[in-house]
């Protein structure tokens, strides 16, 4: 039952997934023994935390049930990615702690722990730490065959990268990313192909961009919402690019709100699409632009996405407000990012 639950839902078959799961923990207590116990919720807490929409508090159940009934790394570290999607990284980087000593025989779960431990600095702005510890993650990936591993890991290098400015790199690892994505895992493509276009878009080339935002934005509309914001947000920022800001705020307003139409969306997702409005809005001096920008400085502040918080400063500070200027300035020289100094 365990090994047919996670075969459909690695296929995609997501309902008849999760029913063979949850018989196996059935099949599991029944047969009392503890190491299958906690690995049928491990397997049920995770496929619901990754392949659910909504559903990681069911999730969270799991793992929490599974760590009762014995110390398991996989457990905590599904727990601390549903801290990280939340932009509770201060717990998130609690759970990865314990998995970590948990995990030291097993190279494959050492990648997925550190994948998500840098994927939550990328997101707190300690970038060179970022991406140092997902070049380790993509390493112990391929030492362990796990392609899909290697793949996600690929994906938030590109973007710790991208949003450092280092294009060439960025525009290596995330190739790299939606290569592997598409011979297997197709419901991740539109993840990396967003931040390819991003690539794109930063280089310069608008139709490449607007191409690969369009094809994120329809494959993410049959998989999942985040997806959708992020690619909604490139296409935005394509809008704005060529002149068309009435497109662009339509498109933008619409990227924010799929982005946190599911409770255990992306939180970083949003932030970044919120930013992107909050730019169009304070340029083109429209009214709703200091309410943007007090919800992105809101977002980014409580949950300590120091570079987002940075960006919301500077836009309060285009909106007359001098002092949040010299406060962005103050908190960007404990960023190691040559954009944001830029800024």
């Amino acid at each position: 039952q365990l090994q047919a639950g996670e075969a459909a839902i690695g296929a995609g078959v997501l309902d008849a997934g999760l029913q063979c799961l949850r018989r196996a923990i059935v099949e599991a207590d029944a047969a009392g023994e503890a190491t299958l116990r906690a690995r049928t919720r491990v397997a049920l807490g995770g496929a619901l935390v990754h392949a659910a929409w909504g559903r990681d508090e069911e999730g969270a159940m799991a793992l929490h049930e599974a760590l009762a009934i014995g110390q398991d790394p996989a457990a905590c570290r599904e727990l601390a990615y549903v801290e990280f999607l939340c932009g509770r990284y201060e717990r998130a980087l609690g759970w990865l702690q314990q998995a970590t000593p948990l995990a030291l025989e097993d190279s494959a779960e050492q990648a997925r722990i550190a994948t998500v431990h840098g994927a939550a600095l990328s997101d707190t702005a300690h970038y060179t730490a970022a991406i140092s510890m997902l070049h380790e993650a993509e390493g112990l990936a391929q030492g362990a065959g796990d392609s899909k591993q290697v793949c996600y890991a690929l994906s938030m290098l590109g973007r710790a990268l991208l949003l450092r400015g280092e294009l060439e790199a960025a525009r290596n690892a995330l190739d790299r990313s939606v290569a592997l994505a598409r011979q297997g895992w197709t419901a991740f493509v539109p993840w990396p192909q967003s931040l390819q276009a991003e690539v794109d878009l930063a280089c310069g080339d608008l139709a490449a961009a607007s191409e690969r935002f369009e094809q994120a934005f329809a494959l993410g509309c049959q998989i999942d919402p985040c997806w959708q914001g992020i690619a909604g947000r490139g296409l935005g920022c394509v809008a704005i690019a060529r002149g068309e800001p009435r497109r662009a705020l339509e498109i933008l307003v619409d990227a924010v709100e799929r982005c946190h139409r599911v409770p255990d969306a992306y939180l970083w997702g949003k932030g970044h699409a919120l930013d992107a409005l909050c730019h169009l809005a304070v340029a083109q001096a429209m009214p709703q632009a200091s309410a943007w920008v007090h919800d992105l400085q809101n977002l980014a502040s409580r949950s300590g996405m120091r570079e987002l918080t940075v960006r919301a400063y500077l836009h309060r500070q285009a909106l007359g407000d001098n002092a949040s200027g010299t406060a962005a300035r103050l908190l960007a020289q404990q960023i190691d990012n040559p954009v944001l100094h830029a800024l």
